[in-house]
């Protein structure tokens, strides 16, 4: 599921991307504008339009959205946020900003779990995406991640929690292992990171580290 803003009687309202999509098909075209969002696929074939979803992707921020991001993810097509969100404040300034994924941690409170998914699989482009906060990594999955893997595991695996920046490939279920590290300035990371990558079609290309700076 995917959120984004846009302007309805000059008010601001959170709302699913997936009910906007339908509106415009509907409806206006200026909705698109409004809330930033690229056409739905089969119109965009329409009208010989390369697919493709610039992302950027952080854990991990609790409480704190670094506004340096506005900058760094001035380009990115969407958000995608791995758990520990931490506060409503942040989930409302990536949501003003660009369409947000998001997924709630293990220290969201009660109102970011209603509204928050534990895990989200969708089909980004042509790849099969898994977010949830605590997922482990290769080899050291955690303990309710493997029986799905063994029946159906995705080609990109992103989770959190760790603080701990990683991109791994895993050989065993032929998948990318992603996360993210930590952009918030509570834990014990030493160096706040986020990550920057491409999905076109059904590749993943283009990965970029982003450090933050120190955690204090």
């Amino acid at each position: 599921m995917i959120y984004t803003r846009c302007m309805t009687n000059d008010c601001l309202v959170l709302v699913r991307k997936k009910s906007i999509e339908s509106l415009c098909l509907c409806a206006s075209v200026f909705i698109l504008n409004q809330c930033r969002l690229s056409l739905p696929r089969n119109i965009s074939q329409l009208f010989n339009t390369t697919i493709m979803t610039r992302i950027g992707l952080i854990s991990d921020t609790h409480s704190y959205f670094d506004p340096r991001f506005l900058e760094l993810f001035k380009d990115v097509d969407e958000i995608w946020h791995a758990g520990d969100i931490g506060s409503r404040e942040v989930l409302d300034a990536m949501c003003a900003f660009k369409p947000v994924r998001a997924v709630y941690g293990n220290i969201d409170d009660a109102s970011l779990r209603r509204e928050l998914p534990e895990h989200q699989r969708f089909m980004c482009e042509g790849v099969d995406v898994w977010i949830t906060h605590i997922g482990g990594y290769p080899g050291k999955y955690a303990p309710g991640i493997r029986p799905v893997m063994q029946v159906k595991a995705p080609k990109l695996f992103v989770c959190g929690h760790s603080h701990i920046l990683k991109v791994m490939n895993d050989s065993t279920y032929h998948l990318l292992h992603v996360n993210p590290g930590s952009a918030g300035l509570s834990g014990f990371h030493a160096v706040r990171t986020a990550l920057r990558f491409v999905i076109d079609g059904d590749n993943i290309r283009n990965m970029e580290v982003i450090e933050l700076g120190s955690r204090r």
